[in-house]
């Protein structure tokens, strides 16, 4: 298969080749010098008296290497390229995975890096109709470049994509892709991923025109993939860290693993981790103050960035519980045992701001409290709709994984009446019946509910070793300083959340690598919401003269498992090969600029070395 040119016209410069020769065909103009002899000169004499304007071509190899860079220049200029067969595309969608596994370094310097080389080459490929959009899916899909045929424009927009910190969210970038090349027939969307991405289901019927670019060579990665801090069951003076570690490798890994407190060493152990195995770890601690854990593991892999994890603590204090009931010992009893300095009145009197939770047992109040709630059997019908009763409903589902339910399951219990309800938006069911929720939780105006649809002394619930491990459970998970806790432990890439108490127009963010960022508080809601997570670490919020810690960390098994994948999964029945070596129209033009530039230099050496 021949070359072929884009640019004929550029041969027109051909012309200028013979006006170099008949430089050097033209006879020297000489200057008349007195000299004592001409017996040195005797050569020259003869082209001094002749009167022909032109010489005889001599061997000269400065006229050789300036015709051979000349031929060049037109050759580059000329643009010519290796056609093929590939059917060409009106419309190129350019999407980078920016996840944090596109950080790995088995291929040099990143997995991101040598994605962006390769994707810069369908650029040259282009014609001059042809247009291409580059995005960027991280934390967030961010538009790159729009629709345009500038290659230049192209160029720029791709060295400035980057790797984040932050698990791939591809659904929402594929969703997009999908509008731009919807209706063309001949469009393509080009990703360039490790395969390590979210769930697809939804786009099983979509029939996207992706290109999967594998980049990636092996899996050979540890990482932490789960941190948590909480009160120690035996000490609740103590903290006890809970860690995860996933060995994502072919070998077994020895991993030293640290515990730090604000920087300074607290423990240390080592995990012996099979290939493809999670390890659980636990530290106990007995910080002084509030501060932050670090926790570290001293490995050498691919992907660094889950070698570190973060987590803010707070010093612990009892929870203030006000109980409205008219009389249950076992509830009473409950919530005493779960480290609270509890209050019992018979109604809501007043403000309830001074209560961290309000428990309202089988009364509704005059007035609706404002702190967190726990609602037993209580109406309102502000919180659902459709009220109804449901007479001995059974049991039939309850969610484990909720924190409510660590621990907990209702095996062998009976109700004898419930309230039944639809489903509202602002919370989940977590123990269900046929007819509808028994138990609902969920968050309302800022405002955390845990609504229970039956009478517990109705029921045999009381005298199961669950009911005082659930309210225990309702106790943390309504517990504003819990709340705040999690709050302050951000995955990387989702927004970080803080309500501002007094009326301040923005706030400033100390990032991780100790830049400055400005962020506005909205004064009606007096929120301030910041989205740029996607880096792993330490931040610090300045509002006023207040200041508070967050922490962002990766905290992904997808993202630790770095093995590229052959194949992207698209629901049950779809998926995404990865595609073979594709060659397109490939411009070659640079190598002619550049032989003529060494040319030019080499030509330039020559003719000094001559003269010297």
């Amino acid at each position: 298969m021949g070359v072929s040119f884009l640019n004929l016209g550029a041969f027109a410069f051909a012309a200028t080749i013979p006006v170099v020769i008949l430089f050097y065909l033209l006879k020297r103009k000489r200057v008349i010098r007195r000299v004592s002899s001409s017996l040195l000169w005797q050569k020259f004499l003869a082209e001094t008296q002749a009167n022909a304007p032109f010489q005889r071509l001599r061997n000269n190899w400065l006229l050789v290497l300036q015709l051979i860079m000349l031929s060049l220049a037109i050759l580059a200029l000329s643009r010519p390229f290796f056609p093929t067969k590939a059917k060409p595309s009106t419309m190129q969608v350019v999407l980078f995975d920016a996840s944090a596994s596109m950080k790995s370094t088995d291929e040099k310097p990143t997995r991101f890096d040598a994605a962006r080389h390769e994707a810069l080459k369908l650029i040259d490929s282009m014609r001059d109709q042809d247009q291409m959009v580059v995005l960027v899916a991280g934390g967030h899909t961010e538009v790159k470049q729009s629709a345009t045929s500038d290659k230049s424009a192209l160029r720029r927009a791709m060295r400035a994509c980057a790797a984040q910190d932050a698990p791939t969210r591809l659904l929402d970038a594929l969703k997009l892709a999908d509008t731009l090349v919807r209706g063309q027939g001949d469009a393509e969307i080009h990703l360039f991923s490790d395969g390590a991405i979210d769930d697809l289901t939804e786009l099983e019927k979509n029939r996207l025109p992706v290109v999967y670019h594998r980049v990636g060579k092996r899996g050979d990665n540890v990482g932490i993939v789960a941190l948590d801090v909480r009160a120690n069951p035996d000490d609740a003076s103590q903290k006890a860290v809970y860690v995860a570690v996933l060995n994502h490798s072919e070998q077994r890994r020895s991993v030293p693993v640290e515990l730090l407190f604000d920087g300074s060493r607290v423990d240390g152990k080592t995990l012996e981790l099979p290939p493809g195995e999670t390890a659980p770890l636990v530290f106990v601690a007995n910080p002084r103050k509030d501060g932050v854990f670090t926790v570290r593991l001293s490995v050498e892999d691919d992907l660094a960035v889950d070698n570190e994890a973060y987590a803010v603590s707070a010093q612990p204090r009892p929870v203030k519980i006000l109980l409205v009931t008219r009389g249950n010992r076992f509830l009473e009893k409950a919530l005493r045992a779960a480290n609270t300095e509890l209050s019992v009145a018979a109604d809501v009197t007043g403000p309830t701001s001074a209560y961290d939770v309000v428990a309202l047992d089988d009364v509704s109040p005059a007035i609706w409290p404002d702190a967190n709630l726990l609602a037993i059997h209580t109406f309102n019908t502000n919180l659902f709709t459709g009220w109804g009763k449901m007479e001995a409903p059974p049991i039939v589902d309850w969610k484990g994984t909720h924190p409510l339910l660590r621990y907990v399951n209702f095996d062998n219990i009976q109700v004898a009446e419930s309230w039944r309800v639809e489903p509202a938006a602002w919370g989940v069911p977590v123990v269900e019946s046929q007819q509808g929720p028994l138990i609902f939780a969920g968050q309302r105006n800022r405002q955390r509910i845990v609504w229970i649809g039956f009478d517990t002394l109705q029921s045999t619930w009381p005298l199961r070793i669950s009911f005082p491990i659930f309210m225990a459970n309702a106790v943390d998970w309504l517990n504003p300083a819990a709340a705040r806790n999690a709050q302050y432990r951000v995955k990387a890439g989702d927004a970080f959340r803080l309500a501002v108490k007094d009326a301040t127009p923005e706030a400033e963010i100390v990032m991780p690598d100790h830049s400055r960022r400005k962020a506005s508080i909205d004064p009606r809601s007096r929120e301030l919401v910041f989205g740029e997570t996607a880096q792993c670490g330490i931040y610090q919020v300045l509002v006023g003269a207040n200041s508070s810690t967050f922490c962002v960390n990766l905290l992904d098994a997808a993202e630790t498992k770095t093995k590229p994948r052959e194949k992207i999964e698209i629901g049950k029945f779809a998926g995404i090969e990865t595609s073979a070596a594709r060659k397109a129209n490939l411009e070659i033009w640079r190598w002619f600029a550049a032989l003529g530039l060494a040319v030019l230099l080499f030509e330039w050496w020559y003719y000094h070395r001559r003269t010297v």
